[in-house]
């Protein structure tokens, strides 16, 4: 069994062997999708493979479309050439169950996939695409990093700068070449667009539309295009840049499931690691929760994914869905988890769950000083989507996601997934800031982190982070055993507003930040006596 169009001829084979098999007419849909189409996603990653590019197929499973996804990448190029063309699109989608099921399904509702680059034979399509007026939503999960056209000193980056000055024809950044496209839709006729950011950040489309309209400003600035262009793009009503919430975990491909496709005589496993360190395969493996709220502004219509569970609803309930998860019933136990999982050896996030010290920290960040601000969108109970992240989702054994790829760019994460909860408790009249204990042993925990020591005194990996080059210079002459005040070290990092939302000093919790990090640092083995102290 491969993973071609050819071989999916053989359908008696892959039902023996437990895999669903797509129930349209793939080439008619993929017919209607070049002719006309609708959506195409920019980032064809995991999350869009496992989620997105699901949702649509049980849509045109069940009928109620005949309008494929084209898929495009414009940071990891042989993401499409060595897993989307190869395989003519199509994927493997392994459902990993908290009941220990396995679903598998070949997902085939990506029709096209291209290459988001000038220099590439696949841009003259691209610009096809995007002038043709059928096209409704250009989605995005590119993540946080892909929206950020500034270095940690406030200045463009070189390529943006060098693209501010070439112009569309030319650019080379990747919302460069977004806006570059959109110039194309443009001058086809000015034609409406919903581009949807759907990558896990606060206010995703503010994000993407800032970034867009500084191309824009630019340009004009530069005589490099027609006036209008920053017109069109500031015009909601021509080109809107909805709000959204995304969530559910996606690891990277997991050999454990990879194991379990080949005993189905699944021969097209192919995992491997870009130059770009991207893991890909041929299947993703997948948890089953799943939650995806948009913004409903759609200028030109938009494809009916409501029919797939995607709730559409107002900008103001999808702020609160996204504060709800991403300040306090999600994120913040996920970074809790990442951050004292690597310095306490843990491998596999559900293996923390159960680390008792770990379950309670937690329990208490969510529960406890969470909910007391949490914002309540009232289509999602926020004590009840706690509650399904730590007792379904996080604990699923099934599920081979790590502390150390959580622990990803945590600088850029802590100033939502906390910064927002402590901002709510110094503005509250009926809370005190003071109050929160494990939120800065969680902050305290990250700092102790940098030093890249576990708690047995073992080197360990940091994870990739745009600060790192900024933050452990500080620290670095912080030794495991020390016994002494940190407050000059730890100062430039925990005043940071860029990192926490907030100067720690000025809302009076740096110096409880200091003295748990004093602890932590103190021997082999304080990091969890630290916890087991403050925890119970």
């Amino acid at each position: 069994m491969k993973l071609n169009k050819e071989q999916l001829k053989n359908v008696k084979q892959w039902e023996e062997a437990g895999f669903a098999l797509p129930k349209f007419d793939l080439e008619k849909v993929t017919s209607n999708t070049k002719a006309n189409p609708n959506w195409i996603h920019l980032g064809a990653g995991n999350i869009f493979r496992a989620f997105l590019a699901n949702v649509q197929q049980n849509i045109l499973n069940d009928g109620l479309s005949d309008v494929g996804i084209i898929a495009a990448e414009g940071y990891d190029y042989e993401i499409i050439e060595k897993l989307y063309k190869p395989h003519d699109n199509l994927g493997v989608l392994v459902t990993l169950k908290a009941d220990g099921t396995i679903d598998n399904t070949v997902i085939a509702s990506v029709v096209e996939s291209l290459v988001l680059a000038q220099e590439n034979e696949d841009w003259k399509r691209l610009k096809e695409i995007f002038s043709n007026k059928s096209l409704q939503m250009v989605s995005f999960t590119i993540t946080e990093k892909g929206y950020n056209l500034h270095d940690p000193n406030g200045n463009y980056f070189d390529i943006v700068n060098k693209d501010f000055e070439a112009g569309p024809e030319r650019a080379e950044s990747y919302i460069g070449k977004v806006a570059a496209l959109l110039y194309e839709r443009y001058k086809a006729g000015k034609f409406p667009v919903a581009m949807v950011s759907m990558d896990n950040c606060s206010h995703n489309g503010d994000r993407l539309s800032a970034a867009v309209r500084a191309y824009g400003e630019k340009w004009e600035e530069n005589n490099l295009i027609e006036k209008g262009f920053l017109e069109y793009i500031s015009n909601p009503k021509v080109v809107s840049f909805p709000w959204s919430m995304i969530d559910k975990i996606t690891p990277r491909p997991d050999d454990g499931v990879a194991k379990i496709l080949k005993e189905k005589n699944f021969e097209d496993i192919n995992t491997q690691v870009t130059s770009k360190n991207t893991y890909i395969s041929t299947f993703v493996n997948a948890e089953e929760a799943e939650y995806l709220v948009i913004e409903d502004n759609f200028p030109n219509g938009r494809p009916n994914l409501d029919k797939g569970g995607v709730i559409f609803t107002d900008r103001e309930t999808v702020d609160k869905v996204e504060k709800m998860k991403v300040c306090t019933c999600l994120n913040p136990l996920h970074t809790a988890l990442a951050i004292y999982g690597c310095l306490l050896g843990h491998t596999l996030i559900y293996k923390e769950m159960e680390d008792t010290i770990l379950r309670k920290m937690v329990e208490v960040v969510g529960y406890k000083e969470g909910l007391p601000v949490v914002v309540d969108p009232k289509i999602i109970s926020p004590k009840a989507f706690i509650d399904e992240v730590l007792e379904k989702r996080v604990v699923n054994p099934f599920m081979p996601d790590s502390p150390q790829r959580i622990a990803t760019d945590t600088s850029q994460k802590l100033g939502i997934r906390f910064g927002e909860t402590i901002k709510a408790y110094v503005t509250r009249e009926d809370l005190d800031v003071k109050d929160l204990k494990i939120i800065p042993l969680v902050l305290a925990g990250w700092c102790r982190y940098l030093l890249a020591v576990d708690d047995n005194g073992d080197s360990f990996q940091l994870s990739s982070d745009p600060m790192l080059d900024i933050v452990t210079p500080f620290l670095s002459n912080v030794k495991l055993g020390e016994v002494r005040d940190f407050h000059d070290e730890l100062k430039p990092i925990l005043s940071n507003d860029k990192i926490f939302g907030v100067n720690l000093y000025e809302v009076c919790l740096g110096n409880t930040v200091e003295n748990y990090f004093k602890e932590l640092v103190a021997r082999k083995g304080a990091i969890r006596n630290t916890l087991e102290k403050y925890i119970v």
